[in-house]
């Protein structure tokens, strides 16, 4: 299909096309200095995390945040506190005070350092557009470095990452619902055996009903983990009451200690600590839906005392009786309140994987827009929220991925060793990438960049390192679903570049195509036709395939561009500019953040309040479908182009991309070698 998306090898703004009038090339020079300048906030937002929009921060924003946002680190304590002590303990000879509380320590300026100084106060302050996630912020490193050179460089750290976080997605509703589940061993030991089928059960369940829409699914998830973060302190507080003097834990001098006196065993320690910090990624992705203020307030007030205080009421636990490490969680609460305790983790685990699913979706749209992945089927299941999708093969992939990992790791510990490498590579790249931000746009000393980030640099980089001495128990997972991932992106890039390039080499340019046209005898007829294209400055296939085929041109022509832009979304009122080329013949540039969705009907119904007519009964797409064959000196290896072929051939058709309507399309074959 004759993609009207160009293809580069980056985000990219709109650049005035070549031939453009002088009157329309100030147009669109003036609506780029507007995007430029009209967003006062584009780089940092006002102090409400906005970044220029208005965004609520009562109740009902904390509350939705809660639902939505917290939902994996609140289930981290299920596993990693028990992670933790198990590395120091052993048969025989349980963890000692000063161990556990030292863990305690460690945990607790984890979540300090990491979420609350790194994420929450610095890295948020990083929106592009009001967006965040790390997508955005390769998006925002990209625009502001002029070289070349560097721009891909960022563009591979975004990539990696982001592959990262595909990885993510899939471990964390196989580690999260099985550590709920496990909680059967503990109330009812013997139906232990049933902990699978249970498990496997709750995640199809899950990824089922992900075709109802996240608006739906979400309609409890506030109040639930509201009721989730409350038993977490009660809990905590109980476990508190059996050793207060947990509290000195507090002071980082117990987690020097314990790193001094275990050496070695304390960098294998921290590789079970960062699962504390899992989910942190999410505070920063998320904002674009609630803004700064919501998420901080929600951590700062709420999330991160309720899990300070369930972390060392385990720990204060484990000191009292060090034969509860076989689930310190679980066994804080009384017995009655096993099987209560059980259904409010299943839920809250269920809903902190419906935040990692959710976000993949949006994350795999953001890649689809900017031509790092093949167009694929896309269910809106909100009429009023666009954000609100639901992407059925990125779904039962994810699905896939999560029931293979349950049945081949079988427990939640085992399935930990999966989970960091996944997490703190993402904490690795966002860090790199914010280096580059916060020096360039918020205009830092080199020397404080360097200091700041540079200790969260090493601080990444030791939890990472930590993570690759488990990669022959599991950690292998997240690399390999990274690397996979890393090379369809890069494949798929790379042929739709080589395609573009052939199709540029091969075209006639429009200058040359409109100055014959007053000379040919060409007929034309009755209609408004819009031919798709990726170069607004080339000569389309399809109309050239049209003119052999049936030798006439309708009265009206339109020749669409869609442009995928490197912000969210396209500045308020310039989403067409138009350019007349001759009478009746326009050239139309439809542009679209990374954060929307395309609807090229839509778009170009607004023509009419531009004075160019537009009636969607009349027009009629003309389009091409690549047949794409491998070139005498072909520029992509075997095996990739094999991989790119068998991508093309599964991707969605532009025009259900562009959401047309089939029976306006007209389709022209273009055989194309590369």
């Amino acid at each position: 299909m004759e993609d009207p998306m160009p293809e580069t090898d980056g985000p990219h703004t709109s650049e005035p096309p070549h031939g453009v009038s002088t009157e329309k090339g100030e147009v669109l020079q003036t609506v780029e200095e507007a995007r430029k300048d009209g967003h006062a906030s584009e780089f940092g937002g006002d102090e409400d995390g906005s970044s220029g929009h208005a965004r609520p921060a009562g109740i009902g924003a904390i509350l939705a945040v809660l639902g939505v946002v917290y939902g994996d680190i609140g289930t981290s304590p299920l596993y990693a506190l028990q992670s933790s002590v198990s590395i120091v303990s052993g048969p025989g000879h349980p963890a000692q005070p000063w161990e556990v509380m030292g863990l305690a320590s460690l945990t607790f300026w984890a979540l300090m350092l990491i979420v609350t100084i790194k994420y929450v106060i610095l890295i948020m302050r990083a929106d592009h557009d009001g967006e965040g996630g790390i997508i955005a912020l390769m998006s925002l490193a990209q625009r502001v470095c002029q070289s070349q050179h560097f721009r891909w460089l960022f563009g591979l750290v975004g990539i990696a990452g982001t592959c990262l976080f595909f990885g993510d997605s899939i471990i964390t509703p196989a580690i999260s619902v099985l550590s709920a589940v496990e909680g059967i061993e503990t109330s009812v030991p013997a139906a232990g055996h049933f902990v699978i089928p249970i498990a496997m059960v709750v995640l199809v369940g899950l990824f089922s009903a992900q075709v109802m829409g996240t608006g739906t699914i979400g309609k409890a998830f506030g109040p639930v983990m509201v009721l989730w973060f409350t038993t977490l302190a009660i809990l905590g507080v109980k476990g508190i009451l059996l050793y207060p003097h947990i509290f000195l834990a507090l002071s980082p001098t117990f987690a020097l200690e314990f790193i001094i006196m275990h050496g070695y065993l304390s960098f294998i320690a921290l590789g079970s600590v960062v699962l504390s910090v899992t989910g942190a990624e999410a505070l920063y992705a998320d904002m674009g839906h609630f803004g700064r203020a919501p998420i901080r307030k929600a951590w700062i007030f709420f999330v991160l005392p309720a899990l300070t205080l369930n972390y060392f009421g385990q720990a204060a636990l484990l000191i009292r009786d060090p034969h509860a490490l076989v689930n310190p969680f679980y066994l804080l609460g009384p017995h009655w309140a096993q099987i209560p305790l059980l259904i409010l983790a299943t839920f809250a685990t269920v809903i902190a994987s419906q935040a990692g699913i959710s976000g993949s979706f949006s994350l795999c749209r953001q890649l689809i827009q900017l031509g790092y992945l093949p167009r694929t089927r896309i269910v809106h299941t909100n009429a009023s929220e666009e954000a609100q999708i639901y992407l059925p093969s990125l779904n039962w992939i994810l699905a896939f991925g999560a029931l293979v990992l349950v049945v081949a790791f079988r427990s939640s510990s085992a399935l930990a060793a999966a989970y960091g490498i996944a997490v703190t590579g993402t904490f690795i790249c966002t860090c790199v990438l914010a280096m580059v931000v916060f020096r360039r746009v918020f205009k830092w000393k080199a020397v404080t960049v360097g200091l700041v980030f540079g200790f969260f640099f090493i601080v990444d980089s030791i939890f990472f390192s930590a993570n690759v001495l488990k990669i022959p128990d599991g950690g292998w997972v997240p690399l390999a679903i990274g690397i996979i991932s890393t090379i369809i992106m890069t494949t798929w890039k790379r042929g739709r570049s080589l395609i573009a390039a052939r199709q540029q080499a091969d075209s006639m340019p429009m200058g040359s195509f409109l100055a014959r046209l007053p000379q040919s005898r060409t007929i034309r007829v009755p209609g408004l036709a819009v031919f798709l294209t990726a170069n607004p400055d080339i000569v389309p296939n399809s109309l050239l395939h049209n003119l052999k085929h049936n030798k006439v041109l309708h009265d009206h022509i339109l020749f669409a561009t869609v442009q995928n832009l490197d912000q969210p979304e396209a500045d308020r009122g310039h989403r067409a500019i138009v350019q007349e080329l001759a009478p009746n013949i326009h050239r139309v540039i439809v542009r679209y953040g990374f954060m929307e969705m395309p609807n090229l009907p839509r778009a170009l119904q607004e023509l009419n309040s531009m004075g160019v007519p537009f009636d969607p009964i009349q027009a009629s797409y003309f389009t091409s479908h690549e047949i794409v064959v491998r070139s005498r000196v072909p520029k992509m290896q075997l095996w990739r182009m094999v991989l790119f072929l068998l991508l093309l051939r599964n991707a969605a058709s532009t025009t259900e991309f562009l959401r047309i309507p089939p029976d306006r399309v007209v389709e022209f074959g273009v055989r194309i070698a590369i």
